[in-house]
């Protein structure tokens, strides 16, 4: 039973992350040059975005004519696509991303969170509406939002793998998947049909330790998960060697092949190089699939 004074430990706990990611976020967000913003679409929505000229085929009750008598033509007051402005965000948070291999590296966590973040930043001064997937928290704008990103995605999951949620995504908007993707693959393989089915197109970010491409490992070894809830002990780990680095191509290969199945991109990133290259990537991928 969790008691009061657990819950506010834990609370404490979440809140002591909060401002280092969201710093370490800022000051990534701001090593990116931003061109223009050059997503936005007229469409159907309630927000004003530009004042154009009628064209032939405008319907009349869409010209603004209080803008249209101070000139000599008439005038059109273009709403944003609010649909396509939405950005539907999941990053793992379990225990499994929690894995550093050495104390100079950030954990898989850390830099999950850290990037996925530095993207809505970016995006939601972009003009974008950013959210995360399920119920938590809708897609908005504002500085607001960016805090209370920061804050859900400061707390931890129990589980030793994630999967990613899909219930509150909008149908035709887009989406960013973060993970180590060493959970269930078939559920990432369902999350991604039913997103597809809905319209919505994205891009998955894979984050991975070095060790894990590597696998220097020999002798006697006690592999477990984070959590403790698997476990495999061998004494000679070096022969496991190239079955585990061909089972890691083969999951590749088949997050690649889904995404390619459904119109979303997918990109391995390792926690050795500079975050930055993750995030340029990250924000150009989600450029394109619009």
């Amino acid at each position: 039973m969790t008691t009061s004074l657990d819950l506010r430990s834990q609370a404490e706990i979440a809140a002591s992350t909060l401002p280092a990611l969201l710093a370490g976020a800022e000051h990534l967000a701001t090593t990116v040059l931003l061109g223009d913003h050059g997503r936005r679409r007229a469409g159907m929505g309630d927000t004003f975005w530009q004042y154009r000229t009628a064209q032939a085929g405008d319907d009349l009750r869409s010209i603004d004519w209080r803008r249209s008598a101070r000139a000599d033509t008439n005038f059109v007051a273009d709403k944003e696509w609010q649909i396509a402005q939405s950005v539907m965000i999941w990053v793992d948070q379990s225990a499994s991303m929690s894995f550093a291999s050495a104390d100079n590296l950030p954990s898989k966590s850390t830099r999950a969170r850290t990037v996925a973040l530095a993207t809505a930043i970016l995006l939601i001064r972009g003009g974008e509406r950013v959210g995360l997937t399920g119920e938590t928290l809708p897609p908005r704008r504002g500085g607001s939002q960016i805090t209370k990103l920061a804050n859900i995605l400061s707390q931890d999951e129990t589980a030793d793998y994630g999967t990613p949620e899909t219930s509150g995504m909008l149908p035709h908007s887009r989406a960013l998947f973060v993970s180590d993707f060493m959970g269930n693959i078939d559920a990432f393989e369902t999350a991604l049909l039913k997103a597809a089915d809905l319209g919505v197109r994205g891009v998955m970010l894979q984050i991975l330790d070095p060790q894990e491409e590597t696998f220097p490992f020999n002798g006697r070894t006690i592999f477990q998960s984070m959590q403790g809830g698997l476990q495999h002990e061998t004494l000679q780990a070096g022969d496991l060697k190239t079955r585990y680095l061909e089972r890691l191509a083969e999951r590749k290969d088949r997050l690649t092949h889904l995404a390619r199945t459904t119109g979303w991109q997918f990109h391995t990133h390792h926690t050795n190089a500079p975050a930055t290259s993750a995030l340029l990537w990250l924000y150009q991928a989600l450029a394109r699939s619009v």
